[in-house]
């Protein structure tokens, strides 16, 4: 009987590495069939219980195709984040609180060996003269990877999880980030093909709000959707074109930029373009397409406060273009319809903050007309925050698009 389960373990991976072809690219299938019948001879000479056999299984396989000492917290759907510093230091986001795990990659080469997995799975190179790259998990968990010199505590890996199955508005109501009234009049914004521009902090749940969003674009329209690493999980639409930026190689050619994308979606024939993210000099390129016939369309941005966002837009559009501010705020008035400001407050949980519509430009400045408010109305005895988005007194100006579309325009 085997009193020491991680003693045998790398006995037996050496076995299957023995006999497998690692010459040529092996399917999943084969790798279990030989880790499988190499336990069953082990189990012949000395006594595996059949849940020391399934452990021993899982674990062998995980260093081989999967993540290794990683691959049980990615399978874990209460951790929503992953944040690793160096190989002995691993870090959870569970249920909205951070804990520490006892687990150790053991050695720094192993850790790099595991990152390196991860990034040549969607054709990207991280290394010391290139230290920084984003990436994603065939599950389409986010992964961000900083290397040493940069990251002074070791290799540090970042993995933004997302549920197999994107949330749902219903489901955004039932968390309190809107409410029914709210959903209504984002359905009836999206169905009018108003430009939606969605700000907030990090993990505040921009991502998951513009999935939801999405549910509501028409199934037979084109959408094309243009991220730096495919996230997002727009489903029932058959006509959806997915684009993915590319970093250069080690050469330093064949980048593929997000304004990369932007331009060539347009020769595309869109109905919508969705950006998944704009960080930089992009955003002119999103805005003059939102100008340029394509509503309907969305994208996501970080910011603090709904004017704040439009600050950073101003701020990335000078980035890249020699253009008057005054003529950069007109392009950002006239394309984006409505901000939608998310949060994540002091008891962890993100909330819908603002929904304002854009109007024109007033001496100079981009003028706000905010539709919706989230208001605090008080703490639960465990500190959870009480409160809604509420309607303001403010008429909505912009009703064209409701007209256009035989729409409802009352909110």
């Amino acid at each position: 009987m085997i009193n020491d389960i991680d003693s045998c373990i790398p006995e037996i991976r050496k076995t299957v590495s023995a006999r497998l072809d690692l010459t040529r690219d092996l399917s999943d299938d084969e790798i279990r069939e030989v880790i499988m019948a190499v336990i069953k001879e082990k189990s012949q000479e000395t006594y595996i219980s059949l849940i020391d056999k399934k452990q021993i299984f899982e674990t062998v396989y995980n260093s081989m195709r999967g993540l290794d000492v990683l691959q049980p917290l990615v399978d874990d759907p209460d951790i929503t984040e992953i944040m690793i510093l160096g190989p002995d230091n691993v870090f959870v986001e569970q249920n909205g609180k951070l804990y520490k795990k006892d687990i150790s990659f053991g050695t720094e080469e192993k850790l790099e060996n595991i990152i390196q997995n991860i990034v040549a799975k969607v054709n990207r190179t991280v290394n010391e003269s290139t230290p920084i790259v984003d990436a994603r998990l065939k599950d389409g968990s986010r992964v961000n990877v900083v290397l040493p010199p940069i990251a002074l505590t070791g290799a540090t890996v970042t993995i933004r999880k997302f549920p197999e199955q994107p949330i749902t508005v219903e489901q955004l109501i039932e968390y309190k980030s809107i409410t029914p009234q709210v959903a209504d009049f984002l359905e009836r914004l999206v169905k009018a093909k108003y430009n939606i521009f969605i700000s907030g902090g990090t993990g505040s749940g921009k991502t998951t709000f513009l999935n939801a969003l999405s549910n509501y674009i028409s199934h037979d329209e084109r959408v094309i959707t243009i991220e730096d690493s495919a996230e997002l999980q727009i489903r029932g639409i058959n006509n959806l074109v997915r684009l993915e930026t590319r970093n250069a190689n080690s050469e330093g050619k064949g980048e593929i930029t997000i304004r990369d994308l932007i331009k060539t979606s347009l020769r595309m024939r869109p109905e919508r373009i969705v950006v998944g993210e704009v960080r930089g000099t992009e955003a002119l390129d999103m805005l003059q397409a939102m100008n340029t016939g394509h509503d309907g369309s969305l994208s996501t941005g970080h910011a603090n406060s709904t004017k704040d966002i439009l600050s950073r837009l101003e701020t990335m559009v000078l980035s890249g273009a020699n253009m008057p501010l005054q003529a950069i705020r007109f392009q950002i008035a006239s394309a984006i319809d409505i901000v939608i400001h998310l949060a994540r407050l002091r008891d962890k949980s993100r909330r819908t903050l603002e929904i304002s519509e854009v109007l024109g430009l007033k001496n100079d400045e981009i003028q706000l007309n905010p539709l919706y408010k989230f208001e605090e109305s008080g703490e639960t005895a465990d500190k959870a925050i009480i409160g809604n988005l509420v309607r303001t007194n403010n008429e909505m100006i912009n009703k064209s698009k409701f007209h256009m579309a035989g729409i409802a325009d009352n909110i």
